[in-house]
């Protein structure tokens, strides 16, 4: 496949905007890794040919796919420059707390939020002088075989700031509403190890508790598809004609006992 260098560029050039740095660049044939050091931050980004991820490169590493380029380019920006103290910045305490519907929430995800909109069973959200700025999506209450017969547990499937937006406090805030409603035993979550190998959810009480390996996907046409199943040598599928294949880091799981 062709890979478009300039939007590589464009993407490059448009984080050193935001993150008021020049980034050191180190490039071979599947990889480019760009190196932050005012802000101990290493971005890698793999092109379509490249195969698993490298070790970390800094204190923070984050790593991005060529498909997610292409596709999400301003959501890759904000993320990162929210990460890094820029964008509006609104305090948790001034927004209103509410249950929200599917299709608002789906909507904000899609504009929002880097992985796959799903719905949800709960769904809350946090507005700023009427405006939706942050959302959490949640599971329904789940019984666990090693707890008591009336224990539930609930997951946080997803959560995100509006582009270009930190709540500080955000989170908290969305998640005492949802325990005030539902009154959980525990709530469980993932976080992304290509973003995070240490996550800030433990200022909230959250504990690690495990980690899922990469997740394998198929990319065509600019879609990203999960392959559940591969051989039983590790082999992936042969690909077809304009697809190719990214692995992730994987995920950590985190707990949150009430």
């Amino acid at each position: 496949m062709i890979v478009e260098k300039h939007k590589i560029e464009n993407f490059i050039r448009a984080l050193e905007r935001l993150l008021a740095t020049n980034f050191q660049r180190k490039i071979d044939a599947d990889i480019i890794m760009l190196h932050a050091p005012k802000h101990e931050l290493s971005i890698i980004l793999y092109l379509p040919t490249a195969m698993g991820r490298l070790a970390q490169q800094s204190p923070r590493t984050v790593h991005i796919d060529y498909d997610q380029i292409i596709s999400d380019s301003d959501k890759l920006c904000g993320r990162l420059a929210a990460l890094f103290g820029n964008g509006q910045v609104v305090y948790a305490r001034k927004t209103v707390v509410a249950r929200i519907d599917k299709r608002v929430s789906i909507s904000f995800l899609e504009e929002h939020h880097l992985q796959a909109a799903i719905p949800g069973k709960y769904r809350y959200g946090l507005f700023h002088e009427g405006q939706l700025v942050s959302i959490a999506i949640f599971s329904g209450g789940r019984r666990m075989r090693d707890q008591h017969e009336k224990y539930r547990s609930f997951e946080l499937i997803r959560f995100c700031h509006k582009t270009n937006f930190r709540i500080v406090g955000g989170l908290s805030k969305l998640l005492q509403a949802f325990i005030k409603d539902f009154r959980p035993d525990d709530i469980m979550t993932y976080v992304d190890r290509d973003w995070s190998h240490d996550s800030n959810l433990a200022t909230l009480g959250f504990k690690e508790v495990g980690t899922a390996g990469p997740q394998r996907y198929a990319v065509a046409n600019g879609i990203r598809r999960p392959v559940e199943s591969h051989s039983s040598s590790g082999e992936l599928p042969v690909a077809i004609a304009g697809c190719y294949y990214v692995e992730n880091s994987g995920s950590t799981k985190l707990l949150l006992r009430l």
